[in-house]
């Protein structure tokens, strides 16, 4: 789903008199002009939306506990002001404060029911949370009251296609974006903006920007690149982030973004022709003959054939042996990948995944010595890469959320000296190896993620731009991660900051 439009109205008071860019210090004039007008005038009902704006805008400006505490007070005498409501669970949506902002959201709801504003907002919160049954219910209840309620379908199609019934989410995209391809987010900065095209599939796969695109610089307009109508004329940009990575759901978006890409000279970061050969088969095929690299072998097989009575047979004729993992293209943070140990448990496995198509992949065993597995992840970002985290579990679908890295110190030492010292942890051979999938991949934002063999390969797990550089929590056990991960996020800022002032290609 895009992210919330700037109307006409907006872009024109952002706009000062001079014809420059400065709605930073338009909203700060805005706020004393209100501050003035509610110190003459007594508190009551006909103060109301004035102090809805001045909390607002001391939410834009990020005083944010000013704000909160601003909406506090109005609710505390209007508790059933939707504006009220509404707005102060966007406001805690950005302070990170989900769950709180979702009980005003459903207190909006109980007052306003009629209002499609609040399920909406309250449902891709929902969303977020892979709450799908809730999320749907409130898009649903709003399709009921307006049929043509665009986000709504938006985000029911997000639903639908998140719980892989993808055909059906197609209707609901069909419906929400077609006519409503390009947002424009906000832009709060005190100098002319640099114009940035933000590329993005409707279906998901893309890379999260928000931590590098600063609003206080760019002037960013997100393009649904899949449902954007070819004779509409791009927005206004300088540069172009594509941020659909993920070649095996998004292949409509991104052959929609190498034609959009194909309209201008602006420099593009991660040109969608390179993504589209990162998915997992073309990996696994052409990243294969990189010296020093092992690749799983990988096929794409159909459901109902896997869990047939057949299924087991169809496995052995394509060379592949048990153990075997099944896996639902387009999804990650391992949802739909099952481990099959053994071909009485195929059937079963593959019947449980969505999709008409499976992925069959041999198993690479990640496992070292002491019988843990072990999963690393670079990032690549503009031709360097860098040690982004390890994580190792008992488990062979390691993920770091899951691992058990919280709970032994012995590895978050192992995975400081990673961080610390990538060529020392990884050896010269495993370097090498990841230098050459750089450079083949071609990619300027990208990740992979593998283990070690006992002889220094690349036991290769996933390459491709969908890696998402999440900080460490603010729990002192993570503290050694913060400089590894501040200087990746750096490095993607630098990049685009680069390319931003390069004219053309």
């Amino acid at each position: 789903m895009t992210g919330p439009k700037q109307n006409a109205a907006t872009l024109a008071a952002i706009q000062s008199a001079d014809g420059g860019w400065a709605p930073r210090l338009s909203q700060e004039a805005r706020l004393r002009q209100l501050e003035n007008e509610l110190a003459h005038q007594a508190v009551g009902g006909a103060a109301v939306d004035t102090e809805i704006e001045r909390a607002v805008l001391l939410g834009a400006l990020n005083r944010q506990q000013d704000a909160r505490q601003a909406f506090v007070e109005i609710l505390q005498r209007t508790p059933a002001n939707f504006s009220a409501l509404n707005e102060f669970g966007t406001l805690l949506t950005t302070m990170g404060a989900i769950e709180a902002a979702c009980r005003v959201y459903s207190e909006a709801i109980a007052h306003h029911p009629e209002n499609p504003i609040g399920h909406v907002n309250l449902a891709n919160l929902l969303l977020r949370a892979s709450r799908h049954a809730e999320a749907r219910a409130h898009y649903e209840a709003v399709l009921k009251m307006d049929p043509e309620h665009a986000p709504a379908h938006q985000g029911l199609g997000a639903v639908l296609s998140d719980m892989g019934d993808r055909k059906a989410a197609r209707h609901h995209f069909e419906k929400g974006f077609r006519g409503h391809a390009v947002s424009v987010l906000p832009y709060r900065g005190t100098a002319p903006p640099v114009a940035l095209l933000q590329l993005i599939s409707s279906g998901g796969g893309n890379i999260p920007t928000a931590p590098f695109l600063d609003d206080r610089v760019f002037l960013t307009s997100v393009v649904v690149a899949d449902y954007l109508d070819p004779a509409s004329p791009l927005p206004p940009h300088r540069l172009i982030f594509n941020a659909i990575g993920d070649a095996d759901l998004c292949q409509p978006a991104l052959e929609a973004a190498a034609r959009l890409v194909a309209r201008t000279s602006a420099p593009v970061i991660n040109d969608p022709r390179a993504v589209m050969k990162t998915g997992r088969i073309g990996n696994a095929t052409q990243l294969r003959a990189i010296q020093g690299v092992v690749t799983p072998r990988t096929l794409a097989m159909a459901r109902t054939l896997l869990a047939g009575p057949d299924g087991a047979n169809s496995i052995a004729k394509e060379g592949l042996c048990f153990p075997v993992l099944l896996r639902s293209p387009g999804y990650h943070t391992g949802r739909n990948f099952i481990l099959v140990e053994a071909a009485a448990g195929l059937s079963a496995a593959a019947a449980s995944l969505p999709g008409d198509d499976l992925l069959a992949i041999e198993y690479l065993d990640a496992r070292g010595k002491d019988g843990n597995a072990r999963k690393y992840r670079v990032m690549m970002i503009d031709g360097r890469i860098y040690p982004s985290h390890l994580a190792i579990s008992a488990n062979w679908k390691v993920h770091y959320f899951t691992s058990d890295m919280a709970d032994r110190s012995e590895y978050r030492r192992e995975e400081a000296t990673f961080l610390g010292d990538m060529p020392a942890a990884l050896g010269s051979k495993a370097m090498a190896a990841l230098e050459r999938i750089r450079d083949c991949l071609g990619l300027d934002y990208a990740g992979v993620d593998f283990a070690v063999g006992p002889d220094g390969d690349v036991l290769l797990f996933e390459a491709n731009a969908t890696m998402v550089i999440a900080p460490p929590g603010a729990d002192e056990r993570w503290a050694y991660r913060r400089a590894a991960i501040e200087k990746i996020r750096d490095a993607v800022v630098a990049m685009i900051m680069e390319r931003s002032h390069t004219d053309g290609r």
